[in-house]
């Protein structure tokens, strides 16, 4: 399978230049932008596409979830959005080595594209291709319009499902495949433990939360910690 080509864009039209401040407005272009890009570059690479497939993904999946892939190259970023550069500093997709030497953050990873509660991309995850490859996912750092601890994964497409039952799972695939399988209101946390803030965001959607943690110990404490910080928030009808 192949996704549907993304809107055609201008990858390399006229952006802030260095001087320019990287505002929160011209931040959500340039990802929405990025992730544009990431997606063209999933069509380009049939390793990639052969991955998400061996996983059980569909190309529907592939393109409701407008997932993508970051290209090997060191530096692909920035040569495509050589406009951009202090934006891409800002999001934290552009790192610096100890040498000071510019790198991009995500290569040769599927990416999944994390959106908000308006439906916005404001960050991204990197999974790499092979298991040996660590660590096996990379997300986006902070930035000034991605905060983890107050976002959940899948949170804006469930809502946009007007899903009925919801669960908390552990990673972006679980996420994706219970979508896919007709369980629309699992979510997850972005790299970093549940918190109360998470909770209380789900409980606002519904009175009934499932978490469907993986099985082994780290999934087991996870699930854990979960229902010790929800004894707080769970008052008459939750559960």
């Amino acid at each position: 399978w192949v996704p549907p080509e993304p809107p055609a864009a201008d990858f390399f039209a006229e952006g802030p230049t260095p001087a320019e401040p990287a505002t929160q407005g011209n931040l959500y272009d340039l990802l929405e932008n990025i992730c544009q890009f990431y997606q063209q570059q999933l069509q380009q690479h049939p390793q990639a596409r052969q991955y998400l497939q061996q996983r059980g993904l569909d190309g529907e999946a592939c393109t409701q979830w407008r997932l993508g892939y970051a290209p090997e190259g060191w530096q692909h970023l920035e040569r495509a959005f050589a406009a951009d550069v202090e934006g891409l500093r800002a999001l934290g997709l552009v790192r610096q080595s100890e040498q000071g030497r510019e790198f991009d953050l995500l290569r040769d990873r599927v990416i999944f594209p994390i959106r908000d509660s308006k439906g916005r991309v404001v960050g991204f995850g990197g999974r790499a291709l092979r298991d040996d490859i660590k660590p096996k996912y990379i997300n986006s750092p902070e930035s000034a319009v991605f905060s983890k601890a107050t976002l959940l994964y899948g949170l804006y497409e469930s809502r946009k499902a007007r899903a009925s039952r919801w669960l908390m799972v552990e990673g972006y695939m679980d996420v994706i495949a219970l979508h896919q399988a007709g369980l629309p209101g699992a979510v997850a946390a972005l790299g970093t433990a549940s918190n109360v803030e998470h909770l209380n965001r789900l409980f606002r959607q519904t009175d009934s939360l499932t978490l469907a943690f993986d099985g082994d110990e780290a999934g087991q404490r996870a699930a854990w910690r979960t229902l010790e910080l929800a004894l707080p928030v769970l008052t008459d009808g939750r559960e």
